[in-house]
């Protein structure tokens, strides 16, 4: 019980210093709590680089409402943790929202493509095989790659726009769509198999 308190008491005091843009106590609370808190996200969304980017996201949360953390409506580790859960199921919905919104259009290709009379049977194969081995290899990737891939490519819009849709900066959406399309290139190359 003694450990608890003096645990909350010292992230209570973190906190408290977070909140006024101690930066060596945002690191201190991140040394003290992430690997907690990345086990709470990882339960929820199951994949590593999931759980990684919710507590990205949540530290980047706690960072910014520090101040507006009370002390009597709840501990320190239950209240990151409300915000690690609540960043979590967001990402969640996203990439179910994104396979979808992505999942549709590359079937209706398919369908078009397999129906045009031009296609003789072996192309029909081979263009089925491929687009297989292409959601295979779509699926492999990280969910803000695929969302932004799936943006640009099957949605037809430029980088700027996926930025925008995505509400993140111009390179970052780059830096995903590039390195997505590196791994997508991998994958491809090795049979779906990487």
């Amino acid at each position: 019980m003694s450990r608890n308190i003096d645990e909350n008491e010292h992230l209570h005091r973190l906190l408290c210093a977070v909140a006024l843009g101690d930066r060596a106590a945002f690191r201190t609370l991140y040394d003290t709590s992430s690997a907690r808190l990345f086990g709470f996200a990882l339960r929820i969304l199951r994949k590593d680089e999931l759980a990684e980017e919710a507590l990205q996201d949540a530290f980047v949360a706690i960072w910014h409402a520090a101040s507006s953390y009370q002390v009597h409506l709840s501990a320190p580790l239950t209240w990151m943790a409300t915000i690690v859960r609540n960043k979590a199921l967001d990402l969640r919905r996203r990439m179910h929202a994104s396979m979808e919104t992505e999942l549709a259009p590359r079937d209706h290709d398919l369908v078009e493509a397999l129906q045009d009379a031009a296609a003789g049977p072996q192309e029909r194969v081979q263009l089925s095989q491929d687009a297989l081995a292409l959601a295979g290899c779509m699926e492999k990737l990280a969910g803000r790659q695929r969302q932004a891939i799936g943006m640009a490519y099957l949605h037809d819009l430029s980088h700027t726009e996926v930025a925008a849709q995505l509400g993140q900066p111009l390179g970052t959406v780059k830096t995903w769509i590039r390195r997505g399309l590196e791994r997508l290139r991998d994958c491809l190359t090795k049979g779906g198999a990487a």
